[in-house]
């Protein structure tokens, strides 16, 4: 029996073209089977249904945004910073006119984690100015772009430059303690520089939330670490709702932990505008944190405005030995520690706590009536 006629009961059809192939093995040496062929044909349906998983896994929806995320889409207003789009929001509130709070939010999330808090804010302050930083939330996120904590900054000047705001209360969390560090240097810089950089920013006080102000305490997520590795950092690609919804959901606390709808526009705010390409290049912060360690917390340590922390104690990325290092590196400052649950994102996990300890905090420090308070609350 020659070669052709031997694989003829596999296929149904004998090709007179097949001759040539027969001196190319010896009789004996090569049989196609049916059990061969039944195999090649389970590789080829696994290769194909493995490939159709990874697809469904990597273009998992983006879940559509809650009413409430999308009102807050709906009521902000954008600023052009060169060909980008910033996403703000800014209200008047019940206060004093003269009473402003900015607020800067921190990674991965938006602006929109001052939600909890705004009403308690708005009624608190004349004003409340918040916006989405470039790369995250609904500004713009231009992949490839070299994200720095002073561009940030600068956006956030240039925003209350054109809002005429001259005076802020600052309400920061996360990466925006780090912003608001820098906004604090450059402002103590122009206290002893008159004339120079941006005259019209003064700060009246800074409020910190769960952020990594010392980098020695500071201890970023798995997912961040492979972020910030060079070869890793591409891995990020792979990533959908379930491995985001794994990683924020552990800097929270056990008790805390975000609704699924709140898990859902967390992430639908990080995938809009394909935002999960830049995460690798807005984490170049933390290197930032390091290199500019001396002149950022050589800003909160020499600071001529009243510095407060707001600290949720079940928080990983910045473990409870924070508290004693704040303490010994800045004792002119306040802090609240709150109760032992609450982790990385207070004002989300206790907005009325965080609301009460701030509050409390603008109390002891209002130029209208005390100086600034020191020690403990």
């Amino acid at each position: 029996m020659n070669f052709v006629s031997r694989i003829q009961p596999v296929f149904s059809y004998p090709p007179p073209s097949w001759h040539w192939v027969q001196p190319l093995f010896a009789k004996g040496d090569f049989l196609i089977t049916e059990d061969m062929a039944l195999r090649g044909k389970t590789k080829f349906l696994l290769s194909v249904f493995t490939a159709i998983l990874i697809w469904a896994y990597l273009n998992y929806p983006v879940p559509p945004l809650s009413f409430e995320l999308r009102e807050w889409k709906r009521t902000g207003k954008f600023l052009s910073h060169g060909d980008f789009k910033i996403f703000y929001q800014d209200v008047n509130g019940t206060g004093r006119p003269e009473d402003v709070v900015l607020c800067v939010h921190g990674f991965p999330t938006a602006s929109y984690d001052f939600a909890k808090v705004w009403e308690g804010l708005n009624g608190r302050f004349g004003r409340i100015i918040a916006s989405d930083m470039l790369g995250l939330g609904f500004s713009d996120k231009p992949y490839g772009h070299n994200y720095t904590v002073s561009e940030q900054a600068s956006i956030i000047e240039k925003l209350l430059k054109m809002l005429a705001v001259e005076e802020v209360h600052i309400l920061s969390h996360d990466l925006g303690d780090t912003v608001a560090q820098e906004l604090l240097r450059r402002f103590l810089y122009r206290q002893k520089s008159p004339g120079k950089g941006a005259p019209y920013l003064r700060i009246k006080s800074l409020c910190l939330m769960n952020g990594g102000v010392f980098p020695e305490t500071n201890f970023p997520t798995l997912s961040q670490r492979i972020m910030q590795h060079q070869w890793l950092s591409p891995l990020t690609r792979l990533s959908n709702y379930y491995t985001f919804k794994n990683s924020i959901g552990n800097v929270f606390g056990p008790n805390t932990q975000p609704s699924p709808v709140d898990f859902a526009d967390f992430f639908a705010l990080l995938r809009w505008n394909d935002g999960h390409l830049v995460t690798p290049g807005l984490l170049q912060f933390m290197a930032e944190r390091h290199m500019n360690r001396e002149v950022w917390v050589g800003a909160l340590q020499k600071s001529t405005v009243p510095v407060h922390m707001i600290y949720g104690p079940a928080d990983p990325v910045n473990p409870p030995v924070f508290v004693d290092r704040y303490r010994e590196l800045l004792p002119q400052a306040t802090i609240t520690v709150l109760d032992e649950h609450i982790g990385h994102y207070p004002h989300w996990e206790d907005p009325m706590a965080v609301l009460m300890a701030y509050f409390g905090f603008l109390e002891k420090v209002s130029p209208l009536t005390q100086p600034q308070a020191t020690g403990e609350t």
